[in-house]
């Protein structure tokens, strides 16, 4: 059902792949960013942050034109190769904590995003949408793989541990702790034979990178319309992902951190909360919730564990389930009145690798005022609300792997 196909990537060339590769722009402080273009000429971040040359900062049209003009560089440079043949691309991550993650590094149909082949499961905002749409058509190329998951397979998984015995052609660690394995695969029988594998297969999903799908579709659709020859087969029809195994998904809850209590005392908030959840004060004891429909809260100097009454289990959908909606009806917008997850300042999020520790600190600096832990979302649970046609609310998951950029390039 899928139409998941090779391509011809621009990759770094061996001994400048350790150099080159980047975390996500955004994950970088600016003191970890400016020591990374300070220090390191191959870094990929000085093609998505070209002013850093001149000591300016740059938006719009103009870093975009920038963005390409150092990529031709790089290029020019030697410091890219560009594949002669399409390849599937075999990628294995060990991240720092010994995690495994292996999955194929390929080319998605926005056909298939269009038809619901390729579900989503969150909301994308539209001005991010055309943004990222107008910065892929000036620069010409993605270097973030849209992330994919598919039902466990066994042939595929024959064909990533065939391909993984033999040398790879990157393996480096960052300085982050993970090690990347890629390996190219051209053989024209194992090609049909992924390809065909995802022919045969139901649909699949995204885990991560609602908005670069979504900015690769419009793209096409801008293009399509721009060119009378058009055929479907043109590269700007599909966009990377890095397909994994569902059970490889590693999915984290993200927990909320609110700065006051609209108004309320403690003994207000809580008589408030009564009225949905059976709470237990655990004092200084460390609690994180470890059931669906459990919650975590901290709140002045203690824990308390909040339990969803039973006869609020009144689920009409796949989203009423979720752990995240139900905090949203019950406790942000009814008693502290936060109507905006998205944009309200007065609400802010932290992701479940970091655990109520992290909110324990927060709160107690003052930051807060209060903390919600919250269990993870299951991968069916993901699925489930895709299949319904919805989505989840804001910040509800965060998931691995997370993907380096300049590893394989989609150029358009």
């Amino acid at each position: 059902m899928a139409t998941i196909l090779p391509f011809k990537a621009v990759r770094p060339t061996r001994d400048k792949v350790s150099l080159l590769a980047s975390r996500a722009y955004y994950s970088y402080s600016v003191e970890e960013r400016e020591a990374r273009l300070r220090d390191n000429p191959f870094s990929f971040l000085h093609i998505v942050n070209p002013g850093f040359r001149y000591h300016l900062e740059v938006s719009g049209d103009e870093r975009y034109q920038m963005v390409r003009n150092r990529y031709q560089e790089f290029k020019d440079d030697g410091v890219f190769m560009h594949e002669e043949i399409p390849c599937f691309y075999v990628y294995k991550i060990v991240d720092r904590d010994g995690v495994i993650f292996h999955g194929i590094v390929a080319a998605a149909s926005v056909a298939d995003y269009e038809a619901n082949v390729i579900r989503k499961h969150e909301d994308t905002i539209t001005h991010r949408e055309v943004l990222f749409k107008d910065y892929l058509k000036t620069v010409g190329f993605n270097a973030e793989a849209v992330l994919l998951t598919y039902p466990d397979n066994d042939i595929l998984k024959r064909i990533i541990q065939a391909t993984m015995e033999e040398r790879a052609e990157y393996e480096f660690t960052t300085t982050y702790r993970d090690t990347h394995y890629l390996w190219p695969v051209s053989d024209e029988k194992i090609v049909l034979e992924i390809t065909s594998v995802f022919e045969a297969m139901g649909p699949i999903y995204i885990a991560d990178g609602h908005h670069r799908s979504s900015s690769s579709y419009l793209l096409a659709k801008d293009l399509q319309q721009e060119n009378k020859s058009h055929t479907g087969e043109e590269a700007y029809n599909f966009f990377m992902s890095y397909l994994i195994p569902e059970s490889e998904l590693k999915i984290f809850e993200f927990n909320r951190l609110v700065k006051d209590l609209n108004g309320l005392t403690k003994e207000q908030f809580l008589m408030k909360l009564d009225a949905s959840f059976r709470i237990e004060n655990r004092g200084q004891t460390y609690y994180k919730a470890s059931k669906k429909h459990h919650f975590s809260m901290y709140l002045d100097g203690e824990f308390y564990s909040l339990y969803l009454r039973k006869n609020l289990y009144d689920f009409k959908n796949a989203r009423d389930i979720l752990d995240s909606r139900i905090l949203y009806k019950t406790v942000l917008q009814p008693i502290l009145s936060i109507e905006d997850l998205r944009n309200d300042n007065r609400i802010n999020y932290s992701h479940g690798k970091k655990d109520m520790a992290y909110v324990k600190a927060l709160v107690d600096s003052g930051e807060f005022e209060v903390g919600f832990g919250l269990v993870p979302v299951t991968v069916e649970e993901m699925k489930q609300i895709a299949d319904e046609g919805l989505t989840m609310p804001p910040k509800t998951t965060y998931i691995e792997p997370k993907l380096r950029s300049g590893v394989t390039i989609y150029e358009f």
